[in-house]
């Protein structure tokens, strides 16, 4: 089945890896909305694979093809639809998997789930290439937020525990949000980037794979967005960055941290800005009981590492029921997190604008 998130905004991604082509649907954005394409084709060329040695060598345009939603340039009321053609395949590579599944991989549920028809061709509707359309999706709410005065971006906060410069929670400004989106290797310290490539070099050569940590920060936001409990702001973003494939984690403000602190040292102390009621500290987020305060929202997301190594591994034939080894061909990513990062910032955007959407029309 399709991939669905439904609230103010209807999204669906449908394809698969190696088939004909990807695409999204959207429905529910608001007519006359411009949509700068040479913009989105630079948000989606952030994600594209191949170029650099820290990606796969697979190289796809990733041009989208706009089908409905769109006429001169602007949203039209009609559900928009795009799709991207898959120009760059090698599906003899994945033959073997329907029998002998990749550790950590959904070759063995999709198995199970499907019966033995899914698609294996380069992860079928499981991989990562899906989140192509999800940044156009993405993409767009990203451009209608900036116009209202709302900005979302994301680096890269750690890799294999080797950590970047963090956001910070309370005076985190446009510059620093946007800088690492100008970059092939989005950090903010470029000595701490050096250190990663070296490490995701390092596990290359060792025919591994390494994960990490990305951070995504959203300032402009209104006082308000959001609901108590089941459809707070951290519920609906984790919801939908939970649907990056391989991310295994997501926390807000300081996160995890919060356990080992007292409340006098969690809590964030009120003041008057003028006549804004802001935050000394930011250890929640910008997020108080699933309602945004109006400081900037920061979290993070954990990536886990490509589950697609080239060293053996121990896996099982299931048409013989008997324990095997495991060498997998093709193109992979020994590290996906650089290329993640526009996917997270896409997935904040969804559903911020969706959040915003319901807002304004409750009014």
């Amino acid at each position: 089945m399709s991939s669905i998130y439904h609230g103010q905004l209807t999204v669906t991604i449908f394809g698969q890896s190696h088939a004909p082509g990807i695409g999204v649907t959207v429905d529910g954005l608001p007519a006359g909305e411009r949509v700068d394409l040479e913009e989105l084709q630079a948000f989606l060329a952030r994600r594209a694979p191949g170029g650099n040695p820290w990606s796969t060598t697979r190289k796809e345009g990733d041009v989208p093809e706009f089908l409905s939603g769109l006429a001169d340039g602007m949203t039209c009321g009609a559900p928009l639809a795009a799709v991207i053609r898959n120009t760059n395949t090698r599906s003899k590579d994945y033959s073997n998997l329907k029998d002998i599944p990749r550790p950590g991989h959904a070759d063995f549920t999709a198995q199970v789930k499907y019966g033995g028809f899914q698609d294996v061709a380069g992860g079928g509707h499981f991989s990562g290439r899906l989140t192509a359309p999800l940044c156009i999706a993405g993409g767009i709410c990203k451009q209608i937020l900036a116009r209202k005065g709302i900005h979302i971006g994301a680096h890269i906060a750690a890799i294999g525990g080797i950590p970047d410069r963090p956001y910070h929670p309370v005076q985190l400004d446009l510059e620093d949000l946007q800088a690492p989106a100008g970059k092939e290797f989005p950090v903010l310290d470029e000595g701490a980037g050096e250190w990663m490539r070296d490490r995701i070099a390092q596990v290359k050569e060792e025919q591994d794979s390494i994960g990490g940590v990305i951070e995504c920060g959203v300032i402009g936001l209104p006082v308000g967005l959001g609901d108590p409990m089941l459809d707070g702001m951290e519920n609906r973003i984790a919801r939908l960055v939970f649907a990056i494939p391989a991310v295994k984690g997501v926390e807000f403000g300081a996160g995890f941290q919060v356990a080992n602190m007292r409340g006098s040292q969690n809590n964030d102390p009120f003041y008057m800005d003028g006549d804004q009621v802001k935050t000394r500290t930011n250890h929640a987020g910008g997020i108080l009981g699933g309602i945004t305060n109006g400081m900037p929202l920061i979290f993070r997301a954990a990536v886990k590492p490509t589950p697609s190594i080239s060293r053996e591994q121990d896996s099982v034939s299931l048409s013989r029921k008997a324990d095997t080894k495991l060498v997998i061909q093709g193109r992979h990513d020994p590290c996906i997190v650089p290329r993640a990062v526009p996917v997270v910032e896409a997935a904040a955007a969804i559903a911020i604008y969706d959040a915003l959407l319901e807002q304004e029309r409750r009014r």
